[in-house]
């Protein structure tokens, strides 16, 4: 198992996904954390590629940036309301067990 992967939350997400994503042993960032309150979409990239973190989102405006081209680290993306906090952990904790770093980079997982 990998294990390698980082994450970072972006502003709409439950702080219970950070929390369960850290009792798995996960390294994990979130957009208050981080000071990043109101930035936009490609601040939050800008923090994220550097560090290597992998951003969750269920903002459909990361899938544009995505199409676009612009260079991420990674985005697990959940579309609003279809699944639970449990299945979004589960899903990311999958990520975290079986990508390194380099194979996610640049990549759109869909949970």
């Amino acid at each position: 198992m990998s294990r390698t992967i980082k994450f970072h939350l972006d502003e709409h997400c439950d702080p219970a996904i950070a929390a369960g994503l850290r009792r798995h042993g996960s390294d994990v960032t979130t957009t208050p954390e981080a000071g990043l309150i109101g930035a936009t979409d490609q601040q939050q990239v800008a923090y994220a590629l550097p560090a290597g973190r992998v951003i969750f989102t269920s903002d459909r405006d990361y899938l544009r940036l995505h199409a676009s081209g612009v260079p991420h680290a990674g985005i697990a993306y959940c579309h609003q309301q279809t699944r639970s906090i449990g299945e979004i952990i589960g899903g990311l904790v999958l990520i975290w067990e079986v990508f390194e770093p380099e194979e996610i980079a640049n990549r759109l997982e869909y949970l």
